[in-house]
């Protein structure tokens, strides 16, 4: 069977950056997807498709395909009073806001100085050339509700 869209995938990942520092990984099979579903960034899902159990590939993402470029609208600075727990607040801290557009988004603190918090809506990922190592270790067909809900489903289903 090969990985095509409606089919569930499980893989073995290591994600590194363009540094070679290790972002996330997953070796035991715990990673498992609806393919053409969105589930994954866009540039995996495509090198992905076609391929078959116990394939190994190394695939380069660049941001366009990952999580997009740095997009310097994204980053404000705030007065440090706009936060209730002023005294707690420091870089890496991460909080969840609304867009303009009012979307939910999870802002980041990149720097806090004089009295002013700079927060920045970007994906922490994003801009960044992403590396996977991967392996496909299992590939079956979604069920209706899989397909449906537009993810997959534990051993024992799932219960929205």
């Amino acid at each position: 069977m090969q990985i095509a869209d409606k089919k569930v995938v499980t893989l073995n990942y290591t994600l590194r950056d363009d540094q070679d520092t290790v972002i996330d990984s997953s070796q035991d099979g715990s990673f498992v997807y609806l393919h053409g579903a969105s589930n994954i960034i866009p540039g995996l899902e495509k090198a992905l498709t076609s391929k078959s159990v116990n394939d190994e590939l190394s695939v380069t993402v660049e941001p366009a395909e990952g999580y997009g470029e740095r997009n310097p609208e994204m980053s404000q600075v705030v007065s440090i009073e706009m936060f209730d727990d002023a005294e707690d607040i420091e870089v890496g801290r991460q909080f969840h806001a609304a867009s303009p557009d009012g979307q939910p988004v999870v802002v980041t603190v990149t720097a806090v100085e004089d009295g002013n918090v700079t927060v920045d809506g970007n994906h922490p990922l994003a801009g960044v050339t992403l590396f996977f190592e991967v392996k496909v270790m299992d590939i079956r067909d979604a069920s209706e509700e899989e397909i449906a809900h537009g993810h997959v489903h534990g051993p024992d289903g799932h219960h929205h």
